[in-house]
């Protein structure tokens, strides 16, 4: 039997296609048995005789009704479960839906699942199919999909918080809106097209149109700026733990995740690879890197170590310079200027570790003087609450306003592309009416990309293949 709970990720190099949704599909929607509960759904014409088969009767529309399930074929009883009805339109699909909440044993789940996939008509769902068809019938738009993927992989306050403004339509609705504004545009320069010759008709519509794409492209043009937040706030701020060996650096990571996820070693050198460890501070999603000690070395490993522990802490958001003696910066700055030349680079905090080694006036004087640095102990835990926190505010400094439209790359290009096609219709020169048509028609048609109501058949598979089935 396929395991209806797999959640993976297939080959992108298959050729994945959906069937037709004329078919009654159905999946195992919860998790992985056992569990106390076991969700079942079923879409498509057929799930009003689902229903009859096993529970022996339809229950009324959205009230939950207990019902004795027994196999179609056998007459066997399967389970006592909550039976929920839900008839299109007004369904989470758009079509016919129903639901069966079972007992959450692997047997039970097994025996329903087997007891539908021999009722004629009937196949189990793909991953994502029950939301595409909510989708195909008008139930989402492609934004709210992409919103509802982010809800489901959220990790973080702050990503769960964006993902569910995404998928109650924060970017869809606002496109939706400059959508229809846009074809009120155009449906003005048109209607001057058709009255051009009529001396003043043409001009009194064409300007009103170009007004309403002005306040477009101004408003399009803001939400560009602010684009970059919201993907970060998918993917996370990166910072990198860097410094010469033996400076505490594993030590450092492993306080701030809370468990031994590096080996902490004596010995220099004991980090040849970088580390990762994904966290959430103060709501925000974190990746630290524990990086290998940079310096000069003959050991071909550790040099491939030192290699990509710059290059890591190159392309990271903040890097935390550990370091125990010396002038920290300079040395932050030798093993980082080894790097390839970049247009920005990553800001520096110097965490001078384990002074509960060696503390001298001596030294704080030096340090407080030449450099702003933070004093810890990585090994004793002293200072660590200190770090945390600005680490924290630094998060939400970078992220800023978490009411951030654009959360894909997807919606930037698209909004770009009708941001530039408003830009030209507004440079249009006079009486060119049908140039400035045709810009507002391209305009139209990126917002309508991005909302998924035109033309996004060659991107449906990838989004889509990403869910869980039985979602």
């Amino acid at each position: 039997m396929v395991r209806q709970w797999d959640c993976g990720k297939g080959d992108e190099d298959d050729n994945y296609n959906m069937h037709p949704p004329r078919d009654t599909i159905f999946a195992l929607s919860s998790g992985r048995p056992p569990a106390a509960i076991a969700v079942v759904r079923i879409s498509g014409p057929q799930a009003r005789d689902a229903l009859e088969a096993l529970a022996g009767r339809l229950p009324p529309p959205r009230q939950a009704s207990l019902a004795r399930l027994r196999d179609p074929q056998s007459g066997e009883g399967l389970d006592e479960a909550l039976a929920l009805w839900f008839p299109s339109p007004r369904s989470e699909t758009g079509e016919d839906m129903a639901e069966l909440q079972l007992h959450g044993g692997r047997a039970v789940v097994a025996a329903v699942l087997a007891a539908l996939g021999h009722l004629p008509g009937f196949r189990p769902a793909e991953a994502g199919e029950f939301t595409r068809r909510a989708f195909e019938n008008g139930r989402m738009d492609l934004t709210a999909v992409e919103g509802l993927a982010d809800l489901i992989g959220a990790e973080t306050e702050a990503q769960r918080r964006q993902a569910y403004r995404q998928m109650k339509g924060l970017l869809g609705d606002k496109a939706g809106h400059w959508r229809r504004l846009l074809i009120q545009a155009l449906a003005l320069v048109e209607a001057g097209i058709d009255f051009s010759d009529e001396a003043d008709v043409p001009d009194e519509l064409v300007r009103p149109a170009l007004d309403i794409a002005h306040v477009l492209h101004e408003e399009i043009s803001a939400v560009l700026e602010q684009a970059g937040r919201g993907e970060r706030l998918r993917d996370g701020l990166v910072v990198a733990i860097a410094g010469p060996p033996n400076a505490g650096k594993s030590t450092l990571l492993n306080r701030i995740a809370k468990r031994e996820a590096a080996i902490v070693s004596p010995f220099a050198g004991t980090t040849r690879d970088v580390i990762e460890v994904h966290l959430e501070l103060g709501g925000y999603p974190v990746t630290l890197l524990d990086t290998a000690g940079m310096r000069e070395t003959d050991d071909p490993v550790e040099q491939e170590g030192v290699r990509r522990a710059r290059e890591r802490a190159a392309g990271a958001d903040l890097v935390l310079w550990v370091t125990e003696t010396g002038p920290p910066m300079a040395e932050a700055g030798r093993a980082m200027a080894q790097n390839e030349p970049m247009a920005e680079a990553p800001p520096v905090w110097i965490i001078r570790n384990k002074i509960d080694l060696a503390v001298t006036k001596k030294n704080e004087h030096m340090f407080g003087n030449e450099h702003k640095f933070i004093s810890i102990s990585a090994s004793l835990g002293t200072g660590l609450d200190g770090l945390l926190r600005r680490l924290e505010d630094y998060a939400q400094h970078f992220f800023g306003p978490e009411s951030s439209l654009i959360t894909r790359e997807r919606h930037r290009s698209h909004l770009k592309a009708a941001s530039e096609a408003l830009a030209r219709a507004l440079d249009a020169p006079p009486a060119s009416e049908e140039l400035v048509a045709e810009e507002l028609r391209l305009a139209s048609r990126a917002l309508g990309r991005l909302t998924g109501k035109v033309d996004v058949e060659d991107i449906l598979d990838v989004i889509f293949r990403d869910f869980c089935i039985g979602k």
